[in-house]
């Protein structure tokens, strides 16, 4: 109604999982071990990146001994320091904004960095710079594939700058994770899908020339680099019945592609399994 109150609520969680429990794939968990460079963890609003985000701090606090600086707009989870030194801080009441936030952290020696959100200019800037000179910066973005992830950043800055952070980029980057929550199939909850980029020669040459509607083929091929595309995901989590066909449709990037491929496993799976009772 007109002039009535309302409101939002979501439940956190008093712990955060770890990334394997929450669905994600040993090249997330792999990027908590590396000292320099860019993650970007992406998706929709709702879609889990916060927990994520919690997620690979706390997998680096308990197994490393680095100086982490979490920069988050709200604090969500309170990460116990494990081995590591973690220090939060909230927009509003620690810090004015994610890009001075982050400027102040360069300036305590973090070694890892965590950015709520990258918004703007000035802190996308100020994270490359980051991840270029020696630290390990992990930031969301709201957008709904990895290869997207990209032309956001690069369109942030004016034309006249794009050439260079194109090369910044191609040159820091690590890889994207973007995130989709689905309902599980016959139970309540959410289970997640992801598509994965991992930065290699093909991707840093493409991302060096502006070549970005190339990726999403990159990333079809790039399995052996631990890359999938969303399509993959959902592929498997239907032959392992986990979501239902219709659900996967709804997020697929090619829903044929989708639909055929998970008719022509399923034709696999029932031959290989008439071949075994034949052979008994």
């Amino acid at each position: 109604m007109s002039g009535a109150i309302e409101a939002n609520f979501r439940r956190i969680p008093s712990e955060v999982g770890d990334l394997k429990s929450l669905g994600h794939s040993p090249v997330v968990d792999k990027w908590c071990d590396e000292r320099a460079g860019l993650v970007l963890v992406t998706g929709a609003s709702g879609e889990g990146k916060s927990t994520t985000l919690a997620s690979m701090a706390q997998t680096i606090a308990n197994r490393r001994s680095v100086n982490i600086v979490s920069i988050e707009d709200p604090i969500e989870f309170v990460h116990s320091q494990g081995r590591s030194l973690v220090n939060q801080r909230e927009i509003g009441s620690d810090a004015r904004d994610f890009a001075s936030a982050l400027k102040n952290a360069l300036r305590q020696d973090a070694d890892v960095i965590l950015v709520g959100e990258l918004r703007d200019l000035d802190t996308i800037q100020t994270a490359i710079t980051a991840a270029e000179t020696g630290h390990l910066v992990i930031g969301t973005m709201h957008t709904n594939d990895a290869p997207t992830a990209i032309g956001r950043i690069i369109d942030a800055v004016p034309k006249e700058g794009q050439q260079f952070v194109s090369a910044q980029l191609a040159w820091s980057l690590l890889g994207v994770v973007c995130q989709y929550l689905l309902p599980r199939s016959g139970q309540s909850g959410l289970i997640l899908a992801t598509e994965l980029l991992t930065v290699n020669s093909g991707i840093e040459a493409c991302i060096r020339a502006g070549r970005l509607s190339q990726i999403p083929g990159l990333i079809q091929i790039g399995r052996a680099d631990g890359m999938h595309t969303v399509d993959d995901s959902l592929i498997e989590l239907l032959l392992a019945d986990r979501i239902n066909l219709m659900d996967a449709l709804a997020h697929a990037r090619d829903p044929n592609f989708v639909k055929e491929n998970f008719q022509q496993a399923l034709k696999s799976q029932r031959k290989g399994w008439f071949a075994g009772i034949l052979g008994k």
